[in-house]
């Protein structure tokens, strides 16, 4: 169970955002950048390592990015949607990037079957947050 919603919920000034789909957001960019710190991981623990390189790169680059994007939305003091709305164009872009390298080994690294799909889901969460932006 996350605390996303109920520390949203106890804000007390006003969010521009809609309170359950930031929260969604927040909680898939989370979720994201941990399955990606924990392929990149696993990539290394791989006896092909050196074919992961790109992978374990992607990986890191989107569990950070989804990481630093959790942190902002999270804050609501002084918002500002241009800050937002790169933020989440951003994760769109490097989830689509992982996303698709770790599908190029999903068939062979169980670990990257669930990775890309953690990127799938955090890409869309962010395209459906981005679009309630005004």
């Amino acid at each position: 169970m996350t605390t996303t919603m109920p520390m949203l919920e106890t804000y007390p000034a006003s969010i521009n955002l809609d309170r359950a789909e930031l929260a969604a957001t927040i909680d898939s960019l989370i979720a994201c950048s941990a399955a990606c710190t924990a392929c990149a991981d696993a990539c290394l623990s791989e006896e092909m390592v050196r074919e992961l390189t790109t992978c374990i790169r992607t990986n890191l680059d989107c569990a950070d990015i989804c990481a630093t994007a959790a942190r902002v939305l999270s804050r609501h003091t002084g918002y500002d949607a241009n800050i937002s709305r790169s933020l989440l164009e951003a994760c769109v872009v490097a989830c689509r990037s992982c996303g698709d390298e770790c599908a190029s080994h999903a068939e062979m690294h169980e670990h990257c079957r669930i990775c890309a799909e953690a990127c799938r889901a955090c890409e869309q969460a962010c395209r459906d947050l981005l679009a309630t932006i005004s």
